[in-house]
């Protein structure tokens, strides 16, 4: 198989459409980068590190990192300073940015890509690409209906590790693969619970909560504890392991579930986090390839501890070096895919599959790209061999995770529809497809 068509077979041409390059190759692209307190500054550093991409602007509601955040990334290093906004609307109106990276809270990624779309930028969103599966529906309507590059923060897929297990999966090295887990066994410290406040100087807190509804200023609904609520964030399965479930669903070859189930609760801390830290989820495809009852499962979990078997995740007899799915913090994050041959064994630099009874060692592969890089690249080259994830593949994983978190609140095994999106019959599931918006930051019905 071609990289081309590979490439084809993941989902990068479906909303390629009427984008075309617009530079070549030694043209400077001028990118803005919206959310700077976090993750956001992540992306500040990849893009200067990328030939002829400028950071031209930098927009976050809370006005007080510029200072520090163009220091530390543009004036120590003899850059020239970009401009700063707080207000997302008047910087879409800048004619000399060329792309948007989008990296604020959850509860914003859609309304912000659509925003930008519509502005005529090509868009980088983070991951989750939507807050609620509706949200997810309307980013890529707007992404098949204007001439522009959106590109979904699934970084895994950029990895050479990953293309290389999809084409190892895909290919039959495992025979059919029927079930896959994605894991994310993760320490995370208590939030605390701290009083409502005056909103802190220099923060437009009506724009940070943008389509959520309004709520007094609190520590915890803002800097990055906004993940642990459900106005803003979607908890650990939205955070870190939408990566997971994303590479678990590519190796399974699925596309959508049609049930889903999940349990699990808020453990160990008092505190004012409302999404679950232990969390388990099952979901239920079709067969792609039919085969009558015959269906894929794909299991997640979160969880905070690992136990001694899991730190490095040792095959006992496997050799040295073997580990997988292990960090320097003793967490464990990866994904597991078992076959009709075997088994294989998924961090994010690397795989190994295991064969047979014996577990003998078989293929493996490794390798990490540039999702950034990417991104660039893209923009420049009207191929979509070059793209390496589009906002549907994007939506189809972050669907994932609003799915189990819709069975986990409502406690019950759901049925769903992929065809129409919806839950058959069930009122009360499908009313948190979506959720009632704060005018005027209105996800628009028609985009």
């Amino acid at each position: 198989m071609t990289r081309r068509q590979f490439m084809a077979t993941t989902g990068s041409a479906l909303l390629w459409g009427t984008h075309r390059a617009w530079a070549a190759a030694n043209d400077r692209v001028r990118v803005a980068v919206v959310g700077i307190h976090g993750m956001g500054q992540s992306h500040i550093k990849a893009y200067q590190a990328l030939p002829n991409v400028e950071v031209a602007a930098l927009c976050d509601v809370d006005s007080n990192l510029f200072a520090p955040v163009i220091k530390r990334h543009f004036t120590d290093k003899n850059l020239r300073a970009p401009k700063t906004y707080t207000d997302l609307r008047k910087l879409l109106e800048d004619k000399e940015i060329d792309a948007v990276s989008i990296v604020t809270p959850n509860h914003w990624h859609t309304l912000a890509a659509i925003w930008a779309i519509q502005a005529g930028k090509h868009v980088s969103v983070e991951k989750p690409c939507c807050h609620n599966v509706y949200e997810g529906r309307k980013l890529v309507e707007a992404a098949q209906k204007y001439k522009v590059l959106v590109q979904d923060g699934a970084e895994q897929r950029s990895n050479p590790c990953a293309q290389s297990m999809a084409r190892f999966l895909h290919g039959g090295g495992l025979g059919e693969v029927y079930m896959a887990k994605g894991i994310c066994y993760k320490w995370r410290n208590t939030i605390g619970r701290f009083p409502d406040e005056p909103v802190p100087a220099g923060v437009d807190y009506d724009l940070w909560l943008g389509p959520a509804p309004k709520r007094p200023f609190n520590k915890n609904r803002f800097h990055y504890n906004w993940h642990w609520n459900w106005e803003y964030g979607n908890g650990d399965m939205g955070n870190q392991g939408v990566h997971e479930m994303d590479i678990a669903r590519w190796g399974l070859g699925v596309t959508l579930p049609t049930r889903i189930t999940a349990v699990g609760g808020h453990v160990m801390f008092d505190d004012a986090q409302e999404t679950p830290n232990v969390l388990m989820a099952i979901f239920e495809f079709p067969n792609p390839e039919g085969g009558g009852d015959k269906k894929k499962i794909l299991q997640f979990e979160v969880r905070h501890w690992v136990t001694n078997g899991e730190d490095g995740m040792w095959l006992k007899g496997a050799g040295q070096g073997n580990t997988y799915m292990a960090t320097s913090r003793g967490n464990v994050t990866g994904n597991l895919f078992f076959g009709a041959k075997g088994y294989m064994a998924k961090d994010v630099a690397s795989w190994q599959t295991y064969m047979g009874e014996k577990r003998e060692l078989g293929e493996r592969g490794s390798g990490i790209g540039n999702h950034y890089a990417n991104f660039v690249n893209a923009i420049r080259e009207p191929d979509p061999a070059v793209f390496n994830v589009g906002i549907q593949e994007g939506f189809y994983s972050c669907a994932l995770i609003h799915l189990g978190n819709i069975a986990y609140r409502l406690g019950r095994t759901l049925t769903f529809d992929p065809a129409t999106l919806t839950f058959p019959g069930d009122a009360e599931a499908n009313a948190l497809l979506t959720r009632d918006y704060r005018a005027p930051y209105i996800v628009p019905d028609r985009v």
